[in-house]
């Protein structure tokens, strides 16, 4: 009995000793193995590897992806125009090194972050400041941001070299500090106002000409109108008067009569109207006492 107990205790160890000899690399690491605290070996492939029981080695991962490093200060920067401004950015970067990046940066991604995030708006603060605000806001910003990324590969492949590869350097915000960005915006309003103002009294003082020239137009046109007007009516006045002219001189005894009864009957177009006259004396009703009637009355 003892001899089995012994056995599976024996198993148990020695099972327990192969575990701690055999390593996983991940295809998204780098495994680093350790020997009395020293780098011994940095395993790049993925697979099963094998190293010394603990203490004699120890393993460390550290991730071999394209990570990201976004700015987390909101310190503003002076461009070349003394304005102070706040820039959101962000770092594409990856250890390529493992070796060099534990012996320069740290044991993990997040030594290397901090000391890169150091390294890049530092980088940021001096090529702002060569720049005015107008030229970070436009095309430019392209070449700063490739200044940018130079200067960091630059200090991190330096004479301590980090192992570590910049591969991209953005910018995902510029603008005015909260103070200046307030006055900034109270100074478009005003300007936009200042522009809408002008535009509304230019367009008054266009809107004004166009009705006094359509009023003018529409003077000119009554008055030519009404002298066309005139002119014909006159022309047909004319020519009504020759033709009745024409027609009472043939007779002036009907003409006259005619004329009478038109009078007549002006002088009595609603039925209550009342004149009282001596027909035997009154000069309106004389047609009627003279021989005209008589002349009309036998036509």
């Amino acid at each position: 009995m003892n001899r089995v107990g012994f056995a599976i205790s024996s198993l148990l160890v020695l099972l327990a000793l192969a575990s701690s000899m055999l390593f996983v690399v991940d295809q998204r690491q780098f495994g680093v193995v350790y020997a009395l605290g020293q780098i011994k070996d940095v395993i790049t492939e993925p697979g099963l590897n094998i190293k010394l029981p603990p203490p004699f080695q120890n393993v460390t991962y550290i991730d071999k992806r394209l990570l990201t490093l976004d700015s987390t200060d909101t310190e503003p920067m002076l461009t070349a125009e003394k304005q102070r401004v706040v820039i959101d950015w962000y770092v594409r970067w990856r250890i390529t090194d493992p070796t060099e990046y534990i012996r320069n940066v740290g044991l993990n991604e997040a030594a290397g972050a901090s000391q890169l995030n150091r390294v890049v708006r530092n980088a940021f603060q001096e090529e702002i400041n060569k720049r005015t605000v107008k030229e970070l806001l436009s095309l430019k910003r392209e070449a700063l941001t490739a200044d940018v990324k130079a200067e960091v590969l630059e200090k991190v492949r330096g004479a301590k070299p980090w192992g570590v590869d910049v591969v991209d350097v953005r910018i995902t915000r510029a603008d005015y500090v909260d103070a200046i960005t307030e006055s900034v915006y109270r100074r478009m309003e005003a300007e936009r106002k200042r522009v809408a103002n002008e535009l509304r009294s230019t367009g008054g003082a266009e809107g004004e000409k166009i009705r006094a020239d359509a009023d003018r137009q529409r003077e000119v046109t009554i008055a030519n109108a009404y002298r066309d007007a005139q002119k014909v009516k006159g022309e047909g006045d004319a020519e009504a008067a020759r033709i009745y002219a024409e027609a009472f001189g043939r007779d002036p005894s009907f003409a006259q009569f005619y004329r009478s009864l038109e009078a007549y009957k002006a002088s009595f177009s609603k039925k209550s109207d009342v004149m009282v006259l001596d027909p035997s004396s009154s000069e309106f009703f004389k047609v009627f006492r003279g021989a005209a009637a008589p002349a009309a009355a036998k036509k």
